[in-house]
């Protein structure tokens, strides 16, 4: 199996049943990102050196100018599509099988997670997988210990306040905070 036909069928949000081709393939994915990101982890890196780790972990040529404060942590990293000017702060952990996108300018405070895959809720099945992406809009603010949930957008200009647990869609230019997450406000409304 080649990358391009996994990626293709990660984005297809399908049941990926364990102990398939593709499920298969998704280990042999998780050992190369454990591994570099083992590198990446216990050194001392430059921002330059720490660009070129993220080029070879995600598979990405054209890296966009970007920022990373390790430890990193992911299990597969070739689906996650970073913008430009983007910030992801230390302790920071990406289940990127079913693809991540972060938008331009996002901030990605400490200790997010980003989780992309569910389990099959039948017991029987519980090894299947479920991915489904979720799409960071440009100019976003996560505080720190933030969870994203599988198939969640954050619209432009959101802001997640630190510990939310995003389980539904958030607008553009809203502040999310709880769990699970709610809007509590609009930037730009006057608070009373």
């Amino acid at each position: 199996m080649e990358l391009k036909d996994f990626l293709e069928k990660m984005d297809t949000g399908e049941e990926i049943e364990a102990g398939s081709e593709y499920h298969l393939f998704m280990h042999r994915l998780s050992q190369e990102a454990l591994r570099i990101t083992m590198e990446m982890n216990n050194a001392y890196h430059t921002p330059e050196e720490l660009v070129e780790l993220m080029r070879k972990l995600t598979g990405q040529p054209d890296f966009p100018s970007f920022a990373l404060f390790p430890p990193f942590y992911t299990d597969c990293g070739k689906n996650i599509h970073f913008g430009q000017n983007v910030f992801v702060n230390s302790g920071c952990r990406f289940q990127d099988q079913g693809g991540i996108w972060i938008g331009d300018n996002a901030l990605i405070g400490h200790n997010a997670v980003l989780a992309t895959l569910n389990h099959h809720p039948d017991p029987k099945k519980r090894g299947n997988l479920i991915p489904s992406r979720i799409v960071i809009g440009k100019d976003v603010w996560f505080g720190a210990n933030v969870t994203v949930l599988p198939g969640v957008t954050v619209g432009d200009g959101a802001i997640i306040a630190a510990g939310a647990v995003v389980t539904k869609d958030v607008p553009p230019n809203a502040v999310a905070a709880g769990v699970p997450a709610k809007i509590i406000k609009r930037i730009g409304e006057r608070e009373e």
